[in-house]
C-alpha cells in the first residue's frame, strides 16, 4: 500500500502550508481521539482563492468549478489534520464526518454533487479509512466569498 503523500503525488498533489484562522476561532481542536477542524475555504496553492472559485455555484461558479473548490477545501482539511498530528498515515484511524457549506445561487439545489469534490478526494487518498458520515447545506454567503466551505472530524491514535 502506498503512502498518503504517495498518493497525492499521484495525483499530481501536494498538500499547502496550513492556513491561518480568518477570525477569532483555532483551526482544530484535538479532544481525546477525535480531531475536529475548523472549515476550511478553498485557497489554491498560492494562498488565495481564485476567481473560479469565488461567487455562487449555479450562478457565476460553474457545479464542476465547486466541486473543484470542494476537493481544494479538502486538500486544506488535510493540511490541518497534518498539522494536528503529524504523519497522516500513523495517525488516521478514519474520517468520520465532512460537513459541505455551498454558497449556492438561488435555486440551486445539486449542492450533494459539489460535495463530491471533498468526499472522493478523502476516498482517494484514505481508500476505507476515507469513508464518512456527511452533511452538505446551500448557504447564502461564505467567508471570503469563498464558493464552498468543508469542515471535518477524525479519529486518530
Amino acid at each position: 500500500m502506498s503512502s498518503i503523500k504517495e498518493r497525492l503525488a499521484a495525483l499530481g498533489l501536494t498538500l499547502p502550508k496550513a492556513a491561518a484562522p480568518v477570525a477569532n476561532y483555532v483551526p482544530f481542536v484535538r479532544a481525546g481521539n477525535l480531531v475536529v477542524i475548523s472549515g476550511q475555504v478553498c485557497f489554491g496553492a498560492d494562498g488565495a482563492i481564485a476567481a473560479e472559485h469565488k461567487g455562487k455555484v449555479g450562478g457565476n461558479v460553474s457545479a464542476e468549478a465547486g466541486k473543484a473548490a470542494a476537493r481544494l477545501c479538502a486538500l486544506n482539511v488535510l493540511a490541518q489534520l497534518e498539522a494536528a498530528v503529524g504523519d497522516l498515515d500513523r495517525a488516521v484511524v478514519q474520517c468520520v464526518r465532512l460537513g459541505g457549506f455551498i454558497n449556492a445561487a438561488p435555486g440551486f439545489s445539486a449542492v450533494a454533487g459539489v460535495m463530491n469534490g471533498a468526499s472522493d478526494l478523502m476516498v482517494e487518498l484514505l481508500a476505507d479509512r476515507g469513508r464518512h458520515a456527511r452533511s452538505t447545506v446551500g448557504v447564502a454567503e461564505l467567508p471570503l466569498d469563498a464558493a464552498v466551505e468543508v469542515e471535518a472530524m477524525f479519529e486518530v491514535r
